[in-house]
């Protein structure tokens, strides 16, 4: 058949729906880490046969958001502190090849996009509101990446993030302030807007630095 015959697919399959639920299970802590997928549970709930869960589940195994157990089934993943090192020094790098292009790029464009996400991390820490602000965290890295045009660069952030949401909960205890969070992101904007590329390197080394250091006690990415 010619390709151009080939008709668009308009919505997502069963098996996409239930990976994305899933993901955001996960992410969200409503399935904690090494908590058990029960295919029967999982169908009955979805209302779905079993090959669209399966498939789904299989997406999120090869993602590394589940782990298979040989007679036992499969369960979320636990992050070691290992995970958590490996997944800071990895978004360090892909957040500073980001922040390259986008300081080479529209810096105002990218600037006002996160301004914005700021102001809904303020407004959440005003309500004294973690779970929004932690989702307003993740969202800010994730445009930050985003800004950067790369496809590819946003494709290798999503599955971190994330893992990085499974760690907000553990590091959103280790702040007296929340508003330190805020101000983090604040001085990040005001260093793009203002051109400064070795002031943005060195604030978003220095904001991954600070967050395995405070999940991860006399660790550091050096």
């Amino acid at each position: 058949m010619p390709l151009a015959d080939i008709e668009p697919v308009s919505r997502e399959s069963t098996a996409g729906i239930i990976a994305r639920q899933l993901r955001d299970a996960i992410m969200t802590g409503a399935l904690p880490p090494g908590t058990q997928l029960g295919e029967t549970e999982l169908a009955s709930r979805f209302q779905v046969s079993r090959g669209p869960l399966r498939e789904a589940m299989q997406r999120l195994v090869s993602e590394g958001l589940l782990r298979s157990e040989r007679h036992r089934g499969l369960f979320v993943i636990d992050l070691e502190p290992d995970d958590v090192y490996d997944i800071y020094v990895a978004r360090a790098a892909i957040e500073r090849a980001a922040a390259l292009r986008i300081m080479r790029g529209d810096r105002e464009k990218a600037a006002a996009a996160l301004d914005e996400i700021v102001r809904a991390m303020a407004a959440a820490a005003d309500e004294d509101d973690p779970t929004a602000l932690s989702d307003a965290d993740l969202r800010f890295h994730e445009v930050l990446v985003a800004e950067s045009g790369s496809r590819r660069l946003m494709r290798m952030t999503q599955t971190l993030l994330i893992e990085t949401r499974m760690c907000l909960s553990m590091l959103q205890q280790t702040y007296q302030r929340v508003e330190e969070r805020v101000d983090e992101h604040n001085q990040l904007i005001d260093a793009i807007r203002a051109g400064d590329e070795e002031s943005v390197l060195k604030q978003l080394e220095a904001h991954m630095e600070d967050a395995i250091q405070r999940l991860l006690p006399g660790t550091s990415l050096h």
